[in-house]
Order: C-alpha cells, then structure tokens, then sequence
C-alpha cells in the first residue's frame, strides 16, 4: 500500500533525510557535475500536479491523451505521475527541504495516458510517446507495464529512431515474473529494482530484458494535492534512471541516446553475478561515473555490444531499488491491460 501524509513543519524538514537513495546514489556528488540543464523528459502517466512547491518550476506544458482529454497533463487525481516527477525533477523547497529529484535541472513534460489507478488504453501510451518526441523530449519515462500492442511498439521505435532515450519499468513481482512490456522492447532500458543495501528487490520483475537496478523499497516522493507519499516498486527506480538519464544527456549533449545507454551500462556498479545477470542487468546505476569515466571511443560500425545495442539494445545496467506494483486492471477497447503502480504505505 502507499502511504499518503501532510507533513507537518517539522516532517517536511525530514523528507530530505528520509530519501535514502540520495546518498545510496552519491546524488550530491553527481549534482556538482550536473543537474539535468536544458534537457526535457516525459512523464508518460496521470499527469503531475504542478502546484507542487518542487515542481512549480519545473513541469512545462504537456498533454492529455484519451476520452475527455482537454487538458495539459498539470493536473493529477492519482498521484503516481506526480511522484515520478518529484523523483526525477523536484527541486526542493526555498529553506532546503521537501523532495529533491536526480536532476532538479531538467524540465517535466507531463503526458497524461493513464486516467486513474483502473489504467489506460495501450492507444494513449503510444499517441503520447509519439507526441513527446514530437515535442522534443530526450528522455521518456515509462513507469507502467500493460499488455503487449503495436502503437506502442511503433511509437516507442519512432523514439528510438529519434535519438530519445526510453526508460520503462520492468515489471513488479506482484503481478508477472517477467519483464513487463514495454520495458521488454528491444532499445528500451529496463529497468529492475534494488533495496536499501543494493541487494535484489524481492517485488522486482527479473529477465533478460533487464539493463539496469535502481532504488524502489521504502522511496518519499512528493504526491497530489499537497501530500507525500512513500512506496515500493520498480516505478521508483525507473523514474530514478530516467533522472540519472537526464544528468548525462545534459553534462554530454552530443552524445546519441545509444552511447548515453551504453556509458550508464558501462559504469554501473556489478552486483549479483559477475557482468550482466537477470536480476540486475548491467549493475546499479552509478551516476558519478557515469558523469566522470573515460570510456574509450566506439568506431562507426563497431561492436554492438560495445554501445549497448546488441541483440536487446538498451538493455544493460541499474540495480538499487525498485518495486511498483500493478494494481489497476483495465479494459478499453477490448484489450486488458495492466499498468505497473507504485506499491506505497
């Protein structure tokens, strides 16, 4: 469950100190290479609530998709794709409190496809990722699953094509022991989850699919309506990535979204078995290396594997914490579908 609260004074102050990952992930350090600058990521989920101190200047115009869609995305009834968002790019509050995201820096297009915890068509995910690469976004961040369908196929190849980096959810345990889709797309980085000592997320998906661990057990981020909320689940962790994802593509910006992929599979710190396994893909991912380390130069035509981008490319490296569960079940259009939530207390 998930856990909604209004902090009081003395709470809020504490929000900062209860995000473990910060320091699990040597944020500070990373933030004084960078801070995400100039680099638009999409939150493809229930719209974020921008009347959020830490997002007030930070969420941009968006989108809604679906029945009755006349929005811009900066509204949020759910809270999911408001937690995303502070996680990715909350930039704390005036006298230093409140969530701090990986990359306060970076800019937030909301893109409303899910409606409610019940989920959303397939039909939205894909018109939305379309819509953000048209809209110029460099990061899309999918912290979903649902079933398998071909717009969002297409639309996430269309992403690809366009230099844009996909981050999606691989899926909680609670509902399939397989990497969920679309994070099982090749190109996609998939993302698993990690505990507070970077052991493997007993509510994370695992398979070959898997690039990356992140966070996901026990994560604060900011909710709707003026709330915080603090969950489990392999939406944490992607959303985390998405940051991290955010922090490179601003600190080196002529870099192809294949070599930002294979520059975080690179450097991210081996856990489980040696090199890449099914729990942790690559590794945890490592922010401070991934900003600093020298990796030596792909020649054009070079390995695949070198750049990531082998035979499931963008699959690789994370592995902290993640954990988000599915607990809405939908049917639009005749096609279930199941989107990966974030497990919260």
């Amino acid at each position: 469950m998930i856990l909604i609260f209004t902090p009081s004074n003395a709470e809020a102050d504490e929000i900062r100190d209860r995000q473990w990952h910060l320091a699990a992930l040597r944020i500070p350090e990373a933030q004084s290479l960078s801070q995400g600058d100039g680099v638009l990521v999409a939150v493809a989920d229930t719209g974020v609530d921008a009347r959020r101190g830490e997002l007030a200047e930070a969420v941009t115009a968006g989108k809604e998709f679906g029945e009755q869609a006349n929005g811009d995305g900066r509204t949020d009834t759910d809270g999911h794709g408001t937690a995303m968002a502070g996680l990715i790019a909350g930039r704390g509050l005036a006298d230093g409190s409140g969530v701090l995201g990986i990359a306060p820096k970076a800019q937030i297009l909301p893109v409303r496809t899910i409606r409610s915890e019940f989920g959303g068509s397939p039909a939205n995910l894909g018109a939305g990722i379309e819509w953000a690469v048209s809209r110029g976004a460099r990061v899309i961040c999918v912290a979903a699953g649902t079933s398998e369908y071909p717009e969002i196929k297409r639309a996430v190849e269309v992403a690809i094509r366009s230099d844009v980096v996909v981050v999606a959810s691989a899926g909680n345990t609670t509902t399939a022991q397989h990497v969920a889709f679309p994070a099982s797309l090749p190109g996609v980085v998939a993302v698993a989850g990690t505990g507070k000592q970077g052991d493997h997320a007993d509510i994370s998906a695992t398979g070959p699919e898997v690039v990356l661990a992140a966070p996901a057990v026990d994560i604060v981020s900011t909710g709707a309506f003026g709330k915080y909320v603090t969950g489990d689940g392999t939406s944490n962790s992607t959303a985390i990535v998405a940051g991290v994802v955010a922090l490179v593509r601003a600190k080196f910006p002529r870099l192809s979204a294949a070599e930002v992929i294979r520059r975080l599979t690179a450097t991210a710190t081996d856990r489980g078995k040696p090199g890449r396994d099914d729990e942790y893909g690559y590794g945890i991912v490592n922010p401070v290396a991934a900003l600093t380390a020298e990796l030596p130069a792909v020649a054009p035509g070079g390995s695949p594997a070198a750049t990531g981008q082998g035979e499931t490319p963008g699959r690789g490296v994370v592995g902290v914490a993640a954990g988000w569960v599915v607990v809405g079940v939908g049917v639009v259009g005749g096609v279930v579908v199941w989107w990966v939530r974030r497990r919260t207390r």
